[in-house]
């Protein structure tokens, strides 16, 4: 019998990830994982036993081949006609460097309102520093985890 985890007996950790030349696709998928807690053997898909995950660089964070360029981000309005498209690079002209990442890991997790709770423990930062020092994260060497993970 699979003995299930309690609510209160959840405990989540902090996780910090350097995401200065790392590849966009490679780094989303792994913070899904642990944003759902699927890195765990206490795993269960109805429930929020992920952890919470700051990224730190993230102006620093790079696309395999012309995505950078190339790639398009579509949404709707609702209105007819009403198609909207962004690139990572009018996003990062915009100042919206963070929500190349965010976009990424959201349509990496399902949809519904379980992803959206998980979604809000990814902390997205433009520089080094971050203010979840008290939390004590550990820190995720990402680089080293695959060496395709750093676009050169």
């Amino acid at each position: 019998m699979t003995p299930f985890i309690k609510k209160k007996d959840i405990k989540k950790d902090w996780y910090v990830i350097n995401a200065q030349d790392a590849a966009v696709g490679r780094l989303a998928s792994y913070i899904s994982k642990v944003l759902r807690g699927k890195n765990k053997a206490t795993y269960n898909p109805h429930m929020d036993n992920g952890d919470f995950v700051v990224v730190t660089n993230i102006d620093k964070i790079k696309f395999t081949g012309k995505k950078f360029a190339s790639k398009k981000y579509y949404r709707h309005t609702g209105h007819p006609g009403g198609i909207k498209e962004l690139t990572p690079l009018r996003m990062k002209e915009k100042n919206k460097t963070e929500q190349i990442l965010k976009l990424a890991v959201k349509r990496m997790l399902p949809g519904g309102p379980l992803a959206k709770k998980q979604l809000t423990k990814l902390k997205v930062y433009i520089g080094e520093s971050h203010p979840h020092e008290i939390q004590k994260p550990k820190i995720i060497e990402f680089g080293k985890l695959n060496k395709r993970n750093l676009v050169k």
